[in-house]
């Protein structure tokens, strides 16, 4: 039988991973609702919270639907759908797919038909990588929050620092991909500036919103910022790629 990215028996096995985690989430929700009526709230009050908070996770979803697009034009549908609905990130996941691909010898976004073989070990290096941090937070974070805390209460100001420096050391990893391609427009290849573009047009767009968000009529948009700028930056890859090629 020819393997197929989309075939119905990995429709089935993400759909009951994902079955099983709305169940979890459904026993807690159970659960708080039953803990706010035995600390006196109101039923109403809690139908409140509990419809705001469910509109107010529509502009997130946005955000991973078109990550699993992105994503599915070279791993089908239900790979993306399972990794972004219980784990993972469009970033990590583009960026872990991207390289398993190139040690193939294949180019992410032009990668048609894979096979069994090349499916399995994308999906591996996706799930084992990221499993790193499932592990590690219970071994080394609670010593590095206790030594976080006892740098506070000795300086807060050098905590400060080195908290936003770690932050920093992160996003970098990730801005280095960018502008990893860029040394080929010496080469006469402009198509390496394409991802730092639509970045920046990204940037704009973010940096708009939360010069918006000072503004008590515009507080709404401090929930729409982050699918918005990823679909206007996406939006802006078609006229900066035929601009660039």
């Amino acid at each position: 039988m020819e393997f197929s990215v989309n075939s119905p028996v990995l429709f089935v096995l993400a759909g009951v991973i994902i079955a099983a985690v709305l169940g979890q989430s459904v026993y807690f929700l159970v659960k708080a609702f039953k803990r706010g009526l035995e600390l006196n709230m109101s039923k109403e009050k809690l139908m409140r919270i509990m419809i705001s908070s469910a509109i107010f996770t529509v502009a997130p979803a946005v955000a991973i639907i078109i990550s699993v697009i992105t994503l599915s034009k070279d791993l089908g549908l239900p790979l993306p759908w399972l990794r972004l609905s219980v784990v993972g990130s469009l970033s990590y996941e583009t960026i872990a797919a991207a390289n398993a691909e190139s040690a193939m010898g294949l180019t992410f976004g032009q990668a048609v038909n894979l096979n069994a073989s090349q499916y399995v070990t994308i999906a591996s290096v996706m799930t084992l990588s990221i499993m790193v941090g499932i592990w590690l937070v219970p071994v080394v974070c609670k010593k590095m929050q206790g030594g976080m805390i006892n740098l506070e209460k000795r300086d807060k100001k050098w905590a400060d620092v080195l908290s936003n420096s770690m932050f920093i050391g992160m996003i970098a990893a990730f801005v280095g991909y960018v502008f990893c391609d860029v040394s080929t427009v010496l080469k006469g290849d402009t198509s390496g500036l394409i991802p730092v573009c639509v970045t920046l047009v990204s940037a704009a767009v973010m940096a708009l919103s939360g010069l918006l968000v000072n503004k008590p009529k515009f507080k709404w948009v401090n929930d729409y910022a982050l699918p918005v700028s990823l679909i206007i930056g996406m939006a802006s890859a078609i006229p900066i790629t035929a601009w660039l090629g």
